[in-house]
């Protein structure tokens, strides 16, 4: 029986190959047909959107190429500098409130370091304005007191509809320039809020300048911020180690409490030590009655500039914040209530830190856009950036070149901002398992 399936089994094989049915042939054909029935590389849309992303590419390549030619060619037409040693040459104008800057300081550093940094302390002061007083403002919606809610709603309903640049105005010219505050001259002197049973003023006003108190150094600075800084890494080493004692006990952890005291401790032990490396200096008009001497004086624009900028963008920055607290599950406040957690401790400790999660990506925005809005301060005489670079091209000095500067700046300022806030993002989310 074996032979006879042996030899059925050869035939039928050798049947195959005598008319070409082998089973490599078959192969072959599919193949063939396959290759067939593939479109040809014109009609073939992988190869179509390879050619289309190159011809895109270089389209761009020589529209810039263009572009940049031409800018050139019609700079050199009208006898303008194309280099960037402009920014060597000398500013010819002074800057408000900055003594150490005057006509002979250069573009670069000086004019930029000024630009900068004023736009840097608005934006920061802003943003941190912003921030606390929109996460106010968004619980306020939400809650169950009818006159908190409802002007909470009025004021996101109001200022998120107004352009900044009409608020900015208003603060400029509304509060401060007509506004009830004195102007500063010998015959209308500021008004004047000192400490009770002392010369000390705390509270300089004006319409057009507001002094506070501030630091004044008194030597050893240097190093006192070295015992800062010494203090600063006691406190982290503080912080890791109550974690790990709350990780491995389940005590509470009290990191903030227990850091917060080291820092002032170290810190407070070293300002006595060095014999005061600061005191105190207080606002007070000089004799002429036009200068403020001592003390942190501000003008009207940065003011206005800041306050608008805080209100504005703390109207979005509530809708955020509302949203988000909207988004968390209905049971984790039901879950608080059972626990009979207060109103705050179901904020602080349960609803807020996990709204934070989802408000956080938007927000970054938010910030994003207040400080591009800095640059609105050109209208109520603000130095910041934009508006140097503004009076440097009015000047005489080459635009293009300032205004690739200016863009850099910008570029540079959103992605620190970015790059920050991205950290405070990844550090805030859940990790998964």
């Amino acid at each position: 029986m074996n032979d006879c399936y042996w030899f059925h089994t050869h035939w039928a094989f050798g049947l195959l190959l005598v008319y070409g049915f082998s089973p490599v042939t078959a192969l072959q054909q599919d193949s063939r047909a396959a290759a067939q029935a593939r479109p040809a590389f014109w009609r073939d849309i992988r190869v179509l959107r390879v050619v289309g992303q190159v011809v895109a590419v270089v389209g761009v390549v020589l529209i810039v190429r263009w572009l940049i030619g031409n800018l050139l060619r019609n700079l050199e037409a009208a006898n303008i500098d194309t280099g960037f040693g402009v920014l060597e040459q000398p500013t010819n104008f002074t800057v408000r409130d900055d003594p150490g800057f005057d006509n002979r300081s250069p573009l670069f550093p000086d004019l930029l370091v000024v630009g900068i940094k004023n736009t840097a302390i608005a934006a920061v002061l802003g943003i941190a304005m912003a921030l606390v007083l929109g996460v106010l403002i968004g619980i306020g919606r939400l809650s169950d007191n009818w006159l908190v809610a409802k002007l909470s709603q009025i004021y996101v309903e109001v200022l998120r509809n107004i352009p900044p640049l009409v608020i900015i105005t208003f603060f400029g010219f509304a509060i401060f320039t007509f506004g009830p505050f004195p102007a500063f001259n010998p015959t209308t002197p500021p008004w004047q809020i000192q400490f009770p049973g002392t010369d000390n003023v705390v509270l300089l006003l004006s319409n057009d300048r507001w002094a506070l108190p501030s630091f004044a150094t008194d030597g050893n600075t240097a190093l006192f911020w070295a015992f800062v800084v010494v203090a600063l890494v006691a406190a982290a080493v503080v912080w890791f180690w109550r974690t790990r004692v709350n990780i491995a006990t389940g005590a509470p952890h009290r990191r903030l409490l227990w850091s917060f005291t080291t820092f002032v401790g170290l810190a407070a032990v070293a300002f006595v030590a060095l014999g005061g490396p600061y005191r105190w200096s207080f606002p007070a008009v000089s004799e002429s009655g036009r200068v403020i001497e001592g003390g942190f004086a501000t003008n009207a624009g940065f003011l206005s500039l800041t306050f608008a900028l805080g209100l504005y963008t703390a109207s979005h920055i509530a809708e955020i914040i509302r949203g988000s607290i909207l988004a968390v599950p209905q049971g984790q406040s039901e879950a608080s209530n059972a626990l009979a957690l207060s109103g705050f401790q179901r904020y602080r400790f349960v609803v807020l830190p996990q709204a934070l999660r989802i408000a956080i990506p938007p927000t970054i925005n938010q910030f994003l856009n207040l400080t591009k809005n800095t640059s609105l301060g050109t209208v109520v005489a603000f130095p910041e950036i934009t508006a140097l670079i503004k009076t440097a091209i009015g000047n005489g000095k080459p635009a293009v070149q300032l205004l690739l500067v200016l863009m850099l700046i910008y570029l540079s300022f959103s992605l620190l901002i970015s790059m920050l806030m991205n950290v405070v993002n990844r550090r805030m989310q859940l990790v998964g398992r």
